[in-house]
Order: C-alpha cells, then sequence, then structure tokens
C-alpha cells in the first residue's frame, strides 16, 4: 500500500537538521525524495559515532526514506543537472540564504520559469525582509533570540538552552506543514509558488502560544508569561523512589484526585476550588502537590492512579525510552538491517493513516549512492555523466 504522497518528487537540497528532518518526514509518507548534497556532504554525515566515514548517528536520525546524489551547484553542470531534475519535481526545497541563493543562480523565478508547478521552499534564520534576513542562524541563536532560552531563568537562575534542538525541530515540522499546504494549493489552481519557512519568526510564534498572556490584549490587561509554567516549582517531585509527574489539571482532575488520595479537605480548599484559583494560588498548589507526591513510590502512584483521569506518570531517561511499555506495545522502535552499516534502530512514523500506509521506504544513503541513477532518470547519457563524474560536478558511492 502507497504512501498518501506517493507520486510526489522532492529535491531536499537541505543541510542539517531543519530541512533533512522535514524531507524526511515527506519520505516516510510516501515522496521519492532525492537528497542533493555537494561533494563533501551533509555536514550531519560526521557527527556523532559511526561504523564508517560519512555515516554518523546524527546524519542516520534525518535521512532515512531517501535517495542521495552529489551535485556542485558552483559548476555550471551541477547547477544544469539541479535545473533538469526540477523539470518534473513537485517541490525544491533549499536552506540557503537569499544573497547565497542569488549568487548560486537558484531564485524562485529561475526554477518558476521552467516548471510553473513547482513548489519552492526556502527556510533559514530570518524572514528575509527584515534586518536580520541575511544572517546565519543556528538552533542556540534561535532559541536565544526567540525569548526561549530566557525562560529557563525561572529553574536555572539564568538564560539556558533547551537540550533538545528545539528550534531546527519545531521550524522542521512548520516546513512539512507548508509543503502539504502548497501541495493542496496546487492541485486547486494548477500553480506553483515561492514558500519561505523562518526558524526565528516560527520560534516566537511558538513561545507565544502560551506566554503572549496578558499582551495578547490592547491596552495589555496583564504582563506576557503564563504564570503556571513560568514557576519554579513546576517540575516533576520527589517520590519515595524517584521523581515523578502529577498534574490534576481541571476541576475534575482535582477532585478525583482528591479522593483517591483520602484528602476530601483539599477539594475544598479556596485556593484550589477552581482551575482560575489554582493558577492564582499556583505556588501553593504545587507546593501540596509535591508534599502529597513524597508519600508514595512511583510503583504505588501508577497503581493508585491507573485507572483514573488524573495525568501522570514517571520520569523517563533516555534509556528508559528503549523499554517503555507503550513504546513497546505499539511497535515505536524498529530494528532494521542497513546494507552498509549492519543492524540499526529508528524510530517508527508517528502518525498512522488506515488507508495509506506510510512506511520506512528507504534507509539511510551513502553520499552519492543515487547519483548516476538520479541522472539516468532525468535524460542524461552515459557520456555526460562520465563528463560530470571527471568534473567532480557529481560523484559516487
Amino acid at each position: 500500500m502507497a504512501g498518501p504522497l506517493a507520486g510526489v518528487r522532492i529535491l531536499d537540497c537541505t543541510t542539517v537538521v531543519l530541512g533533512p528532518w522535514a524531507a524526511q518526514q515527506l519520505g516516510d509518507l510516501g515522496a521519492d525524495v532525492i537528497k542533493i548534497e555537494p561533494p563533501e556532504g551533509d555536514t550531519t554525515r560526521q557527527l556523532g559515532p559511526a561504523r564508517h566515514p560519512g555515516m554518523a548517528a546524527f546524519y542516520l536520525g534525518c535521512n532515512r526514506s531517501k535517495r542521495s546524489i552529489v551535485l556542485d551547484l558552483k559548476q555550471e553542470a551541477g547547477r544544469a543537472a539541479l535545473f533538469k531534475l526540477a523539470e518534473t519535481a513537485d517541490v525544491l526545497m533549499h536552506n540557503y540564504r537569499p544573497e547565497p541563493a542569488k549568487r548560486l543562480g537558484v531564485e524562485y523565478e529561475a526554477f518558476e520559469r521552467i516548471n510553473p508547478r513547482l513548489v519552492y521552499v526556502a527556510t533559514y534564520g530570518y524572514r528575509s525582509a527584515g534586518p536580520l534576513g541575511p544572517k546565519a542562524a543556528y538552533d542556540d541563536i534561535i532559541q536565544a533570540g526567540s525569548g526561549l532560552a530566557s525562560l529557563q531563568t525561572v529553574v536555572a537562575g539564568q538564560p539556558r538552552f533547551l537540550p533538545t534542538i528545539v528550534a531546527d525541530k519545531t521550524s522542521s515540522n512548520g516546513v512539512v506543514s507548508a509543503v502539504l499546504a502548497a501541495l493542496f494549493a496546487r492541485e486547486r489552481t494548477g500553480h506553483g509558488q515561492a514558500v519561505e519557512v523562518p526558524m526565528y519568526e516560527t520560534l516566537v510564534s511558538f513561545v507565544m502560544v502560551e506566554h503572549l498572556y496578558g499582551e495578547s490584549f490592547r491596552p495589555a490587561l496583564e504582563t506576557a508569561g503564563y504564570k503556571r509554567v513560568l514557576n519554579k516549582e513546576r517540575r516533576p517531585y520527589p517520590s519515595k523512589d524517584g521523581y515523578f509527574a502529577l498534574l490534576p489539571y481541571t476541576d475534575g482532575h482535582w477532585k478525583e484526585f482528591c479522593t483517591l488520595i483520602g484528602r476530601d479537605d483539599l477539594a475544598r480548599d479556596a485556593r484550589f476550588t477552581s482551575l482560575a484559583n489554582r493558577l492564582k494560588n499556583v505556588e501553593a498548589y504545587y507546593g501540596t502537590l509535591a508534599e502529597i507526591c513524597a508519600t508514595r513510590t512511583n510503583a504505588e502512584w501508577v497503581d493508585l492512579l491507573k485507572n483514573s483521569n488524573v495525568p501522570h506518570g514517571p520520569v523517563n531517561t533516555l534509556d528508559d525510552l528503549f523499554v517503555d511499555p507503550q513504546l513497546q506495545a505499539t511497535g515505536f522502535w524498529k530494528e532494521v538491517d542497513h546494507p552498509s552499516e549492519g543492524k540499526l534502530r529508528m524510530p517508527d512514523i508517528p502518525p498512522r493513516f488506515s488507508k495509506t500506509k506510510p512506511e520506512i521506504t528507504r534507509l539511510q544513503p551513502r553520499l552519492g549512492e543515487h547519483s548516476v541513477e538520479v541522472l539516468r532518470e532525468a535524460g542524461y547519457g552515459a557520456a555526460e555523466i562520465d563528463a560530470m563524474l571527471k568534473s567532480g560536478a557529481t560523484k559516487t558511492t
């Protein structure tokens, strides 16, 4: 059974995480993704443990369900091949900032002339129309600029980065939704278009979903910042033998929780009788939960709450996730035999479809593994391919 994007061809000229993880998700959904790499390959090929050069763990996490072709876009032959491939492609993705894209001659207008149905997606640090448009940006810089790092001051006493590349990955999901929306619009209108997905604006939007708060109103009714989550006591609480997450959030949760622990007095406590009151008294609310959590072990909490509606759960480490009962029961972790890298573990495709089942269509390609194959599909003859191999405009494994 083909995935929902079967028949869609995507040219992925992106590197690192933001673009490649988005392209991988689209490939998992059935698209034919052609990863177009410079002669030295994506930088992530060198990041993390590896069995062979150019096939490091970081690269493996973002580049399944793709084919790899090397094109040196600084050479005329490499650019010509990209435009040839674009003639029949549905989507082209790149993360060149506006000025480098212009220098390479890969602006939208050049592709629109040869394929007006092409969805052209540029993703980089900042909206190109602003003063920061020409600037390079990585996850750390965007976490800092978007306000996300400063939010950590509540718990760390100073700005800190989240220990995950949340700016890249959040923006990556923005790329996926933008591609799908543009493809849908094309089916309605018959025309492709240029799409820009900036990390900075995406993360500011992400952060301010809840933190715009009182500044949602003009004039402001209160300061920015959602008070419940901007509290140093919002954390997993120590239990008798570890840490546990408890969040009786709604009024129904709170009443049920109080009944289960035999504390009807708390259900009647004026500070906690409604969600609004618990928010007003959030420090006392969290402090009370912390005291209560310390009275039982994690296993006792799970047993007490397992049939309730009260949100709860243990604090998993990274290693815990490999043996997590929920992930095991749903077959989340996959083990595959890679032709060059041996046995690999990778996460499943999260969404499930009843009729167009996504699947991992290809394992992670070696650099240039499909260069000759893709060029042949584009109509290049043996002599032309040999010439490109000789000049370095392309290369193969």
